[in-house]
């Protein structure tokens, strides 16, 4: 639930502080005793307790010192008896804040902002580091094109307002770069920038991954959990493929894209958050809300600024500049007769196949020059089925090919591999190491991609 617990064993001021907390616009509950205190923390998420020392059944620093590290809550001492060593005891065993009776509710309230504050930046940093992209790396803004230099400059001006945005273009054309540039270029270029996947979210989790969920929500919930729209609360909130949304979670996104508002799972308290929506897709929305396979009311919620991102053959002055964006790390050349064999190829996997290519040449061209032979032999997907069957395969070779598939697409990330597969990490990891000791390579072999050890 969040808010603040008041752990004050005189009712009468227990009273005059809970509603002096709740008119500063706080969720607060309050106790009287040690032991109803360490129940209520230990089976909902109070961000911010204000406690104090000498309680009827327990001593105070115990509870701050059983709880403050375990659950990141942050305690604010209130006490009659403040000498420094009890000071001192309770800053020692994790206290925030210490306050000696009698005292102004506004110092109180001042201390309760601050808790409040770091608590929720602390939850942020933890749920950061797997939520916020970098950005910038994989594909360059540079451009000679009349096209790409359009869709920059509308770009640019939507970014100054908060409309929403709609990306649409073929896979690979950089449609996640273009949404970082949106944030970039914005005055929410301080705040995050928060990626949600729609292809690799589960229909079953999703509500919980975009919205979180409070503590005790269902069995596992053992921590609240900040939801991705509250982490990019302030900046930019990117919805990848947004065209791969079952119908039931397009239901639940429309309410918060209408009013920015959510509640956590098993939550009751309605927040706000200020987040501007950029949406990406290579579908066809409108023949989508067509078929009745995309809502329509969310579709013209997301489009308020709709822009077409032009797939790399229609921007072919561009490919000499990419090209040696992604060859700088190789310190490797191309002559100018394999440049324009480049430049005049199809690339239907646009901006990315180019760069997997190039890298590809890169890194198994043996001299100073990227050998033409592998800069040209892109593989093609026609008769790659047929080329399988051939062969007449058992199930379980053809289950080892889409394994081996798998994790060269998503470069060794097994949670995505197990979400696709519909089981376990712990049995996608199986199927690696019966594939590897069928190759006849060690337990520790890796295949292509990311080096995973399975023991």
């Amino acid at each position: 639930m969040g808010g603040v617990l008041l752990v004050e064993d005189d009712k009468s001021l227990r009273d005059i502080l809970k509603k002096k907390i709740k008119s500063a616009g706080h969720p607060v509950e309050a106790t009287g005793t040690g032991e109803e205190a360490r129940n209520l923390i230990e089976n909902r998420s109070f961000d911010v307790v204000v406690i104090d020392i000498r309680l009827p059944d327990i001593d105070g620093i115990e509870i701050i010192k059983e709880f403050s590290e375990k659950y990141g809550t942050k305690f604010i001492v209130i006490t009659g008896y403040g000498d420094v060593n009890t000071a001192v005891r309770a800053m020692k065993n994790g206290a925030y804040d210490f306050i000696q009776k009698p005292f102004n509710f506004e110092i109180l309230e001042v201390s309760i902002n601050k808790a409040l504050k770091e608590k929720k930046l602390e939850d942020e940093n933890k749920t950061l580091k797997k939520i916020l992209k970098k950005r910038g790396t994989e594909f360059v803004l540079e451009t000679k094109s009349r096209k790409f230099k359009e869709v920059l400059n509308t770009l640019e001006t939507a970014a100054q307002t908060d409309a929403s945005i709609l990306l649409r273009g073929e896979t690979g054309t950089g449609k996640e770069v273009l949404a970082s540039y949106v944030h970039e270029v914005s005055p929410r270029r301080e705040k995050p920038f928060v990626v949600v996947d729609c292809t690799s979210i589960p229909e079953h989790l999703f509500e919980s991954e975009l919205f979180g969920y409070e503590k005790g929500a269902f069995t596992g919930a053992t921590q609240k959990k900040l939801g991705l729209v509250e982490i990019a609360d302030g900046g930019t909130l990117f919805l990848d493929e947004i065209g791969e949304l079952p119908l039931s979670i397009q239901a639940k996104l429309l309410r918060f894209v209408e009013s920015r508002k959510f509640r956590r799972v098993g939550g009751l308290r309605e927040i706000d958050v200020d987040v501007r929506i950029v949406s990406a897709t290579n579908r066809d929305l409108y023949a989508m809300a067509g078929a009745g396979e995309f809502r329509e009311d969310l579709l013209y919620r997301l489009n308020t600024i709709e822009v077409e991102v032009p797939p790399l053959r229609e921007r072919r002055e561009d490919i000499p500049i990419l090209v040696n964006h992604f060859l700088q790390k190789y310190k490797k050349k191309l002559r100018e007769d394999t440049l324009k064999k480049l430049v005049s190829m199809n690339w239907k996997g646009n901006i990315r196949e180019l760069k997997n290519t190039i890298e590809r040449a890169a890194v198994l061209s043996q001299g100073e020059y990227l050998d033409e032979s592998l800069c040209l032999s892109v593989p093609s997907a026609a008769g790659c089925v047929e080329n399988v069957f051939e062969e007449l395969p058992d199930l379980k070779t053809l289950e080892n090919l889409y394994v081996e598939f798998l994790y060269k697409k998503f470069e060794g990330d097994i949670e995505k591999i197990a979400t696709v597969l519909g089981c376990s990490r712990r049995t996608v990891f199986r199927k690696l190491r019966s594939i590897r000791e069928g190759n006849g390579d060690g337990k520790d072999a890796s295949l292509s991609g990311r080096a995973v050890h399975v023991d």
